[in-house]
């Protein structure tokens, strides 16, 4: 059996583009060629590894070995950027995952440090929620994530980031030096329930307020603008700051509960080189070590 790469790259882009027009479009072929690409790596592994019935999916077979075949391209990269990086330099594009807040709270500062210090890396965000970035660093389908509190492992620690209520700013309590749950309890509740859902009902079983939520928001977009209009109010994570909309006041809940955020890359199979540097940079910005076994 002779794997091609140009097949598990076919492959890999029409699940990664949705679609085998949008691969092509990707990796600059013709739709013909992503398709004959398919189809010569299903002959060489002796079952399909797509659906092809609407929306392409991988089948049974083809989800076993997605991973796999990620592992391969991203290997074949790095072989490739530490041939082009013999002068010492860091290459190659690199993808990351964050949480919304996140892309908006840090990666600001981020991005233009990581250009100034590894011009020759490029650097392309995915935006999700906490569960969806873990499951794509997982899934190998970025190279890079902000995790929310993962177990200890290699990494930058980039922020503990405190809750804080977001009150509109005529608020009663909207010049208070603290705020807890159960100051909240004549007010309807906002529950953030994108990935900080856990520190919310962690934070009032801490304070023994029951936890009963008006409404539950998934987007950040959509529950600022609910807390604007006067809906309810809520508690997000301080990096929500930097989405701030007038009207709209954040200040500190009590008793304090906060996120841990880390830079890290995957933990079951060697970081592109790329990937140590930026995190190794990100490092040095934090003031913090972030070694990576290899």
């Amino acid at each position: 059996m002779s794997l091609n790469l140009s097949q598990l790259r076919a492959f890999v882009a029409v699940l990664d583009h949705g679609g085998f027009g949008a691969a092509a479009d990707e990796l600059g072929v013709s739709q013909s060629a992503i398709s004959h690409s398919v189809a010569a790596l299903e002959r060489t592994l002796g079952g399909a590894v797509l659906t092809r019935h609407g929306h392409p999916r991988p089948t049974a077979f083809g989800d076993s070995i997605l991973g796999h075949a990620r592992a391969a391209l991203a290997a074949a990269v790095a072989i490739a950027d530490l041939a082009a990086q013999r002068d010492g330099l860091p290459a190659g594009a690199v993808r990351l995952a964050a949480p919304t807040t996140v892309c908006q709270g840090l990666l600001p500062r981020l991005i233009p440090q990581w250009k100034t210090e590894l011009p020759r890396v490029d650097v392309a965000v995915f935006e999700g929620e906490d569960d969806e970035v873990a499951d794509w660093l997982a899934r190998s389908t970025v190279d890079l994530a902000i995790l929310v509190d993962p177990p200890p492992g290699p990494g930058t620690a980039l922020a503990e980031d405190a809750f804080h209520v977001l009150l509109r700013e005529d608020h009663p309590l909207a010049g208070e030096p603290g705020i807890g749950p159960a100051d909240l309890e004549d007010d309807a509740f906002l529950l953030s329930c994108g990935g900080c859902e856990r520190h919310l009902r962690e934070l009032y079983r801490r304070a023994g307020t029951p936890l009963s939520p008006t409404h539950r928001i998934r987007d950040v977009g959509t529950l600022l603008a609910m807390v604007r209009a006067g809906i309810g109010v809520t508690i997000v994570p301080g990096l929500t700051a930097a989405m701030l909309v007038p009207g709209l006041v954040m200040v500190p809940v009590r008793p304090s509960i906060s996120r841990r955020l880390v830079l890290t890359g995957p933990v079951d199979r060697p970081w592109h080189p790329a990937v140590t540097a930026l995190v190794g940079a990100a490092g040095r910005g934090a003031d913090t070590p972030s070694p990576h076994p290899e």
